[in-house]
């Protein structure tokens, strides 16, 4: 990839990938699309959700608990080795197993010199198990707030899925200084539901929310999601980045495996604020919590 690449530009990859039923596999896998992103000149690359395993949480099995690991830890290690080798920073979600039994949907941040940055705990937990989405059962909700990570090309906070639809985490992000955030997913359609017009409707739904917390904030959106048919449910796809005016700069196929590599211009968030002062024009004095 040609690309002009200063100190406002940040090029992007979002690695949007099928997953099977062995972690080793599915991390060499992400592994190779990681050094693949890389030499497609991406410098901020984002795995999707959980992509060590196939999406356990359709339904409720002691035996996942298994997937669990401690973070820091052997993987965000193999991560780290990997963002100095190719001097990028990583986005990866992982299930979290703390020390003292306690369990996470996680996502860590690493740096363009290896260095472990941080995390970040999911805090909305979807519980819809006729859906296929019982992720109650696996994972607390997180309990380290909305942290925000200064990379070496950009500063960025993270959100998992779920969290997509609803605007406080973007919003908190965005006033701590955000200029990107990234949304590691793993959604997709039940097999009865796929071919209905609901579906289409659900997807539309899913792009626009995310627009708008781009839009209302004046940043950046970058959404990684899996792909592939597990179980009950066939991902999506989808993957895409929405620029400050929540223009969708480029997205992925619903069924296809891609690394979608974008290139986004920092100036313009700024340049966006200065039009449309949505944080400016706060009125906190007036907000209650309900």
């Amino acid at each position: 990839m040609t690309s002009k690449i200063n100190e406002k530009n940040v090029v992007l990859g979002l690695v949007q990938m099928t997953c099977e039923v062995d972690p080793k596999n599915n991390l060499e896998k992400a592994v190779l699309k990681i050094r693949e992103a890389a030499k497609a000149g991406a410098q901020i690359i984002s795995l999707q959700e959980l992509f060590r395993s196939q999406y356990f949480c359709q339904e409720n099995n002691d035996q996942y608990f298994s997937l669990a690991e401690a973070i820091p830890g052997q993987t965000t290690e193999i991560l780290g080795n990997v963002a100095k080798e190719c001097g990028v920073v990583i986005v990866a979600s992982l299930f979290e197993k703390t020390s003292d039994h306690q369990y996470f949907n996680t996502a860590c941040v690493v740096d363009a010199d290896g260095k472990f940055l941080g995390k970040y705990r999911k805090i909305h937990i979807p519980d819809d198990l006729p859906n296929y989405y019982s992720e109650l059962y696996y994972f607390k909700p997180g309990d380290m707030g909305f942290p925000v990570f200064e990379t070496k090309f950009a500063k960025i906070g993270v959100q998992v899925c779920w969290d997509q639809w609803y605007p406080e985490g973007s919003r908190s992000l965005a006033l701590q200084g955000a200029e990107i955030i990234f949304y590691p997913t793993a959604i997709g359609w039940p097999d009865t539901q796929r071919d209905q017009e609901i579906g289409s409707s659900e997807f539309d739904a899913w792009t626009t929310i995310q627009r708008s917390h781009a839009i209302a904030n004046g940043v950046f959106v970058a959404v990684t999601n899996r792909t592939g048919k597990e179980n009950h449910l066939s991902f999506w796809g989808g993957s895409f980045v929405a620029d400050p005016l929540g223009r969708v700069l480029k997205k992925s196929s619903h069924d296809q495996e891609e690394i979608l590599i974008v290139e986004c211009n920092l100036e313009k968030i700024p340049e966006v604020r200065q039009d449309w002062p949505f944080l400016k024009c706060r009125r906190p004095d007036t907000y209650r919590n309900h």
